[in-house]
Order: structure tokens, then sequence, then C-alpha cells
């Protein structure tokens, strides 16, 4: 008798803590990026790249990246800015130096909507190495690893990897990086 009155207590209290539950899961709801957006929209959309995104406002570049296209960019997460040097990222984002800001923001930009499969098709093309003018006019250089990854080389000999590919576009398409991409220094 006490353990059917010991099971049926069990079985009550279970019941009452279920019942209390709503069975809504109540993490935060993220907006998904949609292909009917442009790209800043859906940068800002984004969970992972909200540097980038105020990169783009600070630099007025939004008109650009919301124009017709195609442009292919390619988008740092923000884990990717952990290797710039100290201080970097604080400096470009001050207004004294909105130019070198803006020659790093349109240096992750292409035009021409590329996804995986071209810029493959590029890198084999050309031997194993494409290069691609960016909107800045530097240059990137696309490989292939070992892991079968498609590695960018940024002007100064960084390397970036991408690592989510072909996030579709109203006007292009986005490739998101973990690295940012540096320019070459301009001098003037």
């Amino acid at each position: 008798m006490k353990k059917l009155l010991l099971f049926g207590s069990a079985l009550f209290y279970t019941t009452t803590l279920l019942a209390q539950a709503d069975g809504k899961n109540n993490a935060p709801v993220v907006p998904a990026m949609l292909s009917t957006n442009d790209i800043v929209k859906n940068i800002s959309l984004a969970p992972n790249t909200h540097t980038f995104s105020s990169f783009i406002k600070k630099t007025n570049l939004t008109r650009t990246y919301t124009s017709r296209g195609p442009i292919t960019i390619f988008v740092p997460d923000d884990t990717g800015y952990t290797d710039m040097p100290a201080g970097k990222l604080d400096s470009l984002a001050k207004p004294a130096h909105v130019w070198d800001l803006t020659d790093l923001v349109t240096y992750h930009a292409i035009a021409g909507e590329y996804k995986i499969k071209q810029i493959r098709k590029q890198i084999n093309k050309h031997k194993g190495i494409a290069t691609f003018t960016t909107l800045s006019g530097g240059i990137l250089t696309a490989r292939i690893d070992s892991s079968s990854n498609i590695v960018l080389i940024d002007a100064n000999g960084g390397k970036s990897i991408i690592s989510q590919a072909d996030i579709a576009q109203n006007n292009g398409v986005i490739h998101v990086v973990n690295k940012v991409l540096i320019p070459k220094k301009r001098v003037i």
C-alpha cells in the first residue's frame, strides 16, 4: 500500500510540474536571412555579423550595398576581428578613420554574383589560384586548401576561410568568412 501511495504521489507531482511548462521554446527568436532581402538587411539580421553591419552604416555604404547589384560580399563573423592588431578595431570606428574603414568594408566585396561553384571554377581554371578585384580596387586571391575549403588571401598575406557560403540576396550573395580581410595601406 505504501508503494502505491508513493507511486501515486510521484505521478501527481510529475503531472503538476509538466502542466506548468508551456511547451514553448523560450530561446530568443533570431530573424532569418531571406533571399528577398538585400545585403544590408540580411547582414543586420544575422546573429554573428553585427560589427560588419555597423561598419556599413558608419561608412555610409548602405546605398551601395542595397543597389541592384549583383554584389558578392565576404562578411567576417564577429569572432573574425580578434586577430586584428590591438586597438585597430577601436581606431577604425572613430570618425577620423572613416576612409580607412570605407576601404576595409569595400575590400570585402566584388562586383558580380560569385557562388562557391563559380569561385571554385575560377580557381581551377587558373591552375589553383584565382584573383578578384574588390570594390575598393584591391586584389583578393582565392585558393583551395587541403581540406577543400576556399581560402581568401588579402593583400598582406592574411588568410580567411569561407565558413558559410551562398547565402542568396535579392542583389547578390553573401559568404561568411572567419577572419577580416585587410587591404594594403594606401599612400596618398
